[in-house]
């Protein structure tokens, strides 16, 4: 899925890449995962693109944590397939069209959202949760544990290049320095678990949807 998305925290972002470099860690992997530079999966508007110089990792915005419902999860899901093939026409640095900006929220209202700010809202706190999740075991285990997880597999990962090895690893112990905040409502962790294939499909960051 090719989205313009919406840095949450630095840490966040590198659990995400530790997601998809344990499912698939050769050097090559890690290589490409690291050109998508895979940041929490969460949808932001045109109008309100991040310019190209990123932010400050202490300067990102924080999470709006809520309680997420069956009906928001299944509706993000929805809204997700049909804003993908619109998403992935975008340039990461084109100027937002008016037009397009109101397709997205009429797709957004449309699965449920009040507006695409709630649809974002929604995808971040999904986006929280998934980061820590093991995608061995497909049960939360928390990113900081992620993050140990992805470090030990690293340090004895033989296929991968020495300078790779040492980028990943500057990542990830940087990551371990500020991970991402607690999720507050415990109840998401069951409604994430309930639909994880089907999430980590649509917000896990892959580019190939």
């Amino acid at each position: 899925m090719r989205e313009i998305v919406r840095p949450v925290t630095a840490a966040l972002s590198v659990a995400c890449l530790a997601i998809a470099m344990t499912a698939a860690s050769t050097s090559g992997a890690f290589a490409q995962a690291k050109q998508q530079q895979m940041a929490p999966p969460a949808a932001k508007q045109p109008a309100q693109a991040a310019p190209a110089a990123a932010p400050a990792q202490d300067q990102a915005p924080p999470i709006k944590q809520i309680a997420l419902t069956d009906k928001q999860v299944d509706g993000a899901i929805a809204a997700a397939k049909e804003m993908d093939p619109i998403t992935a026409k975008l340039s990461q640095d084109a100027k937002p069209d008016p037009k397009i900006v109101a397709q997205l929220e009429g797709i957004a209202k449309k699965n449920g959202f009040a507006t695409y700010d709630e649809y974002n809202s929604v995808v971040d706190n999904i986006s929280l949760v998934l980061g820590g999740f093991d995608p061995q075991t497909k049960k939360y285990v928390g990113p900081e544990a992620v993050l140990k997880a992805q470090i030990a597999q690293v340090q004895a990962d033989k296929k991968m290049s020495a300078k790779d090895k040492k980028d990943a690893l500057a990542d990830l112990n940087d990551a371990l320095k500020s991970p991402p905040p607690a999720v507050e409502n415990k109840g998401n962790i069951d409604l994430v678990t309930k639909s994880y294939d089907k999430l980590m499909e649509e917000f896990g960051g892959s580019d190939d949807n």
